[in-house]
């Protein structure tokens, strides 16, 4: 797609679009929502955005951390206030998200592990130290609450990334797990199932005994830690009430699972984004699976004013390497194969999107439209350019913002945004070492001033980005939609999408001409004499010959039917 004609046009729409009223006028909360559909914003709570009101903001380092870390590996002061002011800003409206995938907000270890790169913190969740709690660099369970609730009045669901493989390693201020808990030996090699399931991901991460089956009583550490802080009375009757109502025997797996689903319990989270997946037995997370639903149920039913639909508990994976391609059989390492989404998961992360991006569009699109047709027939997988932990991201230099946009959201199957995707967030940053150049701060300074990435302004790109967000957040067939070529030239598409509950369909259009009429065909879908809108340009025509004729300056057109 030919997008250089942006870098001038689209800013003439800049001004009027900023407005959150004008962004949210045509879309609403009330649209037909699907997970095979959704768009996801995914974001490091610590790197997105500060509010300065809570008291985790002005005390920025707790439990005696220090301002000792390596570039970009340490609290650099987002918290869950920060979001929350985003999603009542509407900046989330104005993309179209309709959920945001939060790391986890668990209490991370205290100190800092340094380990080739230099000092490292726990800044991104994955090093917890007691699941039960907020960590305070992020905020207060009450800080959790109003995001999840304020989250939910906007239509936005809230995945929380969970962790069952391993803890965070100890340091000179964190006491080692024990070993009837925890493994440090043998490291994975990943030569076959066992050597990468009952082993430590990497050397000094301590890998949970999911396996297990063994009573173990609590860590010493995480009892001292409770009675000090006042709750371990009411944290050891929760425990025993959930062990004597399961009947499960308290082995590493039950207790994580018990606190994993208090989150669902206390704030109505309403899926899980599950880590480390294929490091885990599957049985494990189809039981997990079944725990977390019956308890979301059971959240739904006591808050029928605060549920968005009755939608069931919803869990994506990350099982490292998957590829749209594998379908539904996963091949392990050894060559073994594993059905994830028969083990608890309605869709899994594809690792592939960001190669697939290279192709041309109709090869992508008919590709994945062919797949979820096919094989993921009833699951989805989840799509994405860049992430926190992939080195080899779709476009490192920011040099393609547009076309990216482009390709994600046009996309069958769910986005995933990543936090910056849309305003061309450098992630190639100097003096950084390994991921943690993927993880800079939210460029809001950049956005503020407009500054710009390879020619084209930030809040262009971000425009870009709003509209196809909002066309996709409004129309179900975009994701979830069967698609079919319409023409060549210009490159024209349908979508659309039917069930007993929603009919929806589309036709998109791109590499218009920006100085000359468009003939553009939506013969099948929209009838003659029908009004229709271009929802990227705002333009209204009726269909004449199977045909709508559109003079834009944009290369893009969203054309829907105009209610009458």
């Amino acid at each position: 797609m030919k997008l250089t004609s942006f870098r001038c046009s689209i800013a003439l729409l800049v001004s009027l679009l900023s407005s959150p009223l004008a962004m949210s006028a045509e879309h609403g909360a009330s649209s037909p929502f699907l997970w095979k559909n959704a768009t996801v914003y995914f974001l490091l709570t610590d790197r997105f955005n500060q509010q300065r009101s809570t008291a985790a903001a002005d005390t920025p380092l707790p439990y005696g951390r220090k301002n000792d870390a390596a570039p970009l590996r340490g609290f650099m002061g987002g918290n869950l206030a920060g979001i929350t002011a985003k999603i009542k800003d509407g900046y989330f409206d104005r993309l179209g998200v309709n959920a945001i995938w939060l790391t986890p907000p668990v209490e991370q270890i205290h100190g800092a592990t340094d380990e080739g790169a230099g000092k490292t913190y726990g800044f991104h969740g994955y090093w917890a130290a007691d699941f039960t709690a907020v960590d305070a660099n992020l905020g207060t369970s009450d800080d959790m609450r109003e995001l999840v609730n304020t989250a939910h009045a906007h239509g936005i669901r809230i995945l929380l990334d969970i962790v069952m493989n391993h803890v965070g390693p100890a340091t000179s201020m964190d006491a080692p797990w024990p070993s009837d808990w925890v493994r440090t030996e043998p490291v994975c090699t990943y030569k076959d199932i066992p050597t990468t399931v009952s082993c430590a991901l990497v050397k000094g991460l301590p890998d949970i005994r999911t396996e297990s089956d063994a009573n173990v009583a609590l860590p010493p550490a995480l009892v001292a830690k409770w009675k000090a802080e006042g709750r371990y009375e009411q944290e050891m009757q929760e425990l025993d009430a959930f062990f004597q109502r399961t009947g499960y025997p308290r082995a590493p797996r039950y207790y994580l699972m018990k606190w994993h689903t208090d989150w669902i319990r206390k704030y109505g989270i309403d899926g899980f984004r599950a880590d480390t997946v294929k490091h885990v037995e599957p049985e494990v997370w189809k039981e997990f699976q079944q725990l977390a639903s019956a308890t979301f149920d059971t959240w739904k039913h006591d808050h029928p004013t605060q549920k968005l639909g009755d939608d069931p508990f919803y869990m994506t994976a990350e099982v490292y390497g998957y590829h749209i391609d594998q379908g539904q059989q996963f091949v392990m390492d050894g060559g073994s194969t594993i059905n994830f989404y028969a083990h608890g998961f309605d869709s899994l992360i594809n690792f592939g999107f960001k190669s697939d991006t290279h192709h041309d569009a109709e090869t992508l699109f008919s590709h994945y439209s062919t797949q979820l047709a096919g094989a993921l027939k009833n699951q989805s997988v989840l799509n994405y350019i860049s992430s926190h932990d992939d080195m080899q991201p779709f476009d490192v230099d920011r040099q393609h913002a547009m076309d990216a946009g482009t390709k994600l959201l046009l996309s069958p199957g769910a986005a995933q945004i990543y936090y910056g995707d849309e305003t061309a967030r450098d992630i190639h940053v100097r003096g950084t070492e390994g991921d943690a150049s993927l993880r800079s701060m939210m460029n809001w300074d950049e956005l503020q001033t407009n500054a710009t990435r390879h020619g084209v302004a930030i809040r262009d790109v971000l425009t870009h980005w709003q509209k196809l967000g909002q066309f996709r957040h409004d129309h179900v067939a975009i994701g979830a939609g069967v698609h079919q070529k319409l023409s060549d030239h210009p490159y024209t598409f349908q979508r659309t999408y039917s069930d007993a509950h929603i009919s929806d369909k589309v036709v998109v259009a791109l590499d218009l001409s920006t100085t000359t009429p468009n003939a553009i065909s939506v013969a099948g879908v929209f009838v003659n004499g029908q009004i229709v809108r271009d929802h990227y340009s705002g333009q209204t025509a009726v269909v004449v010959d199977g045909t709508v004729t559109l003079q834009s300056q944009y290369p893009i057109a969203l054309i829907a039917e105009e209610p009458q």
